[in-house]
This record gives structure tokens, sequence and C-alpha cells, in this order.
């Protein structure tokens, strides 16, 4: 009789040490639905844009998922990168200028396509305020006279020598594409290479009083420095014209034709990593980072601050600053892998 009380008690005993082990490895499972899965993420090569990365894999590994080291390369291949299983997920996907790249990485099929990550970027061209206001320069299409042209000269061959993009943005090919469209390829010259350091020269210029004329986009630190009303103005263009036709976007912030798409940047996610990594989708759809914080963040960049730790860095900070918001995402992102297990 006692034999048999005691053998039941160590059986009910080891069956309550049984279910509380079970109970714990669900709980461990529900905090960290993304437990043992690799995850690789696309990055650009562009360092200013590394912020939001940074923050998106803070959030991936709260989730448990062990990133992996991130591809970096151009955009359009970071795009096929994503489309073809080379990479599982990016946050710097622009969800007009990249079209393009998208569709040719098998887009819907391939990808989803989620989140406004970086909502609010604007592109297009712009001059000092200074030569505007005594010039009464508007459009883009007023470079095409050569007294004009002439004043942001910088090489002596009449023509007006603008800052441009990288090879490989995307945003080249709409800028090339409207120096023919606007009639512009004798009136200006587009000087490409590397983006900052041509806009190092550009702002030291304008810091000796001389006309400047680039390409730029917001945010990025370039708009802290030369402030949109104050040190530069937008230059309208005569009426939207894109590279392959569609040119019934929204081109028009603050009444002004900036000729480039009203955008916003989103996160790509290869689709068969989506179908099993509900927990991953659902915070990539919720992260977001406000425009002027990232300008912000560039800037820091801009004056010094631009190591990988100096970034990561700034990523913590702005997770601390942000904390409730984003432990939202991450509890948001653990109950859609319940409800994806359910």
């Amino acid at each position: 009789m006692c034999e048999s009380t005691f053998t039941r008690r160590v059986l009910q005993g080891a069956s309550a040490l049984a279910l509380s082990m079970l109970c714990l490895g669900a709980s461990a499972s529900a905090d960290r639905p993304g437990e043992g899965v690799k995850i690789t993420p696309a990055f650009p090569t562009v360092d200013e844009e590394r912020f939001r990365g940074e923050v998106a894999l803070a959030g991936l590994r709260e989730l448990g998922y062990k990133v992996q080291t991130p591809k970096e390369t151009e955009y359009a291949t970071m795009v096929l990168a994503v489309g073809f299983g080379d990479a599982d997920f990016t946050v710097n996907a622009w969800d007009k200028l990249h079209a393009s790249f998208y569709q040719k990485a098998g887009g819907d099929e391939n990808m989803v396509k989620t989140g406004d990550i970086l909502p609010g970027v604007l592109q297009g061209y712009v001059i000092d305020k200074k030569t505007a206001d005594q010039y009464h320069i508007k459009y883009i299409t007023d470079l095409k006279k050569p007294e004009i042209a002439k004043l942001f000269d910088t090489d002596g061959d009449g023509k007006a020598d603008m800052t441009g993009c990288n090879p490989g943005w995307g945003c080249e090919l709409v800028i090339e594409h409207q120096m023919k469209a606007y009639d512009l390829t004798n009136a200006i010259h587009v000087n490409q290479g590397s983006y900052f350091a041509l806009m190092a020269d550009t702002i030291s210029r304008f810091k000796e009083g001389k006309p400047v004329f680039y390409y730029t986009w917001a945010p990025q630190w370039v708009a802290g420095v030369l402030v949109e009303g104050r040190d530069v103005v937008w230059l309208e263009v005569p009426k939207t014209d894109l590279p392959g036709g569609d040119n019934t976007v929204d081109t028009i912030y603050q009444g002004k034709n900036l000729g480039f798409a009203l955008d916003k940047v989103q996160a790509l996610v290869n689709r068969d990593f989506a179908a099993k990594n509900p927990a991953a989708v659902k915070f990539l759809s919720l992260m977001q980072i406000p425009a002027a914080d990232e300008s912000a963040q560039n800037l820091k960049m801009q004056q010094g601050e631009k190591s990988a730790a100096d970034i990561q860095r700034h990523a913590k900070a702005w997770i601390a600053a942000h904390q409730q918001q984003f432990d939202g995402w991450v509890s948001a992102a653990r109950a859609a892998a319940v409800q994806a297990s359910n």
C-alpha cells in the first residue's frame, strides 16, 4: 500500500513537472516565435539607409530570429536577392522608384510588399534660393536660357552643372529620361559619381556664395544643411514625365510639380519566407520611422558619427526613445505568430 502511494505520488510529480516544462516551452515559443530561424537581410551600400535596417534587426532579434550577415549591394540586386530567396527581406525598397526592380524580381509572385517603413519621401531638383529669387527661376526648363545655364556652369562648357545621383540607385533613370523629355541635354550636364562626395563640393560652393544646382531626396542629411525655403528651393517641371509612361502618379508637393513620384519606403519579404514567418511579416508591416528622425540621424553621420557602431548606437537610442511603440510592434508580431499556429 505504501509503495503504491509512493509510486503514485512520484508519477503525479513527474506529470506536473512535465506539464510545467511544456507550459514553459509554450511560453518561450510564444515570446520568441523566430527561435532557431535564420533570417538574412538585404541592404543597399548607402550607409545613410542603414539606420532603419538596424531598428528592424533589433525587433527581429527580440522575436528570436538569428540574424545573419546582411547582403549589401545596389538596389536592383538587393530586390532581386529578396525575390529569388538569396535574402529574406529588406526595409529599403522605394514603392514607386524601385517598381521596375520589383517587377523584374518576380513582383507579387515572389515577394510580399508591406508596411510604410519611411513615409513621405520626396525627390527633385534644387537650386539656391538667392539665385532663384534674383533671376526669377522657377522651372528646370528655365535653364534652357544660356544666360541662366551659365550661372551654374562650373567647368566652362556653357552647360549648367547639376549634382546627380549614383548609377544603380534608380533615380538616375528618371533624371536621364527627363533630360531628354524636357529637351535639357544641351543645357544641363549631370555630374555622377559618389553622390555624397559631390554634395560636399556643392555645399562648399554654397557656403562661398556661389549658385548651386543638384538632385536630392528627403529625408537625408543634406536637407538639414541646405534647408528648403531658407537656403534652397525646389524647381518645378513643366509636366509629369516619367520612364515607363505612367504619368498618373502624384508628383505635386506643396503646389509644385517636382517631377518625381511622392514616394514611401516599404519592406519586401520573400514570399516563401513570409508564409512560414508571420511574426517577421507583422513586425515589418508595423515598423515606421518618421522622416524627420532619419534626417536627424543622417546629419549625425555627416558630422562624423558614421561607423557601424555609431549607427547601431543611434538605432538603440531611437528605440529607447520610442520604447512603448517598439514594444507594441513586437507584441503584435508575437500575437500574429500565435494566431497563425492555431
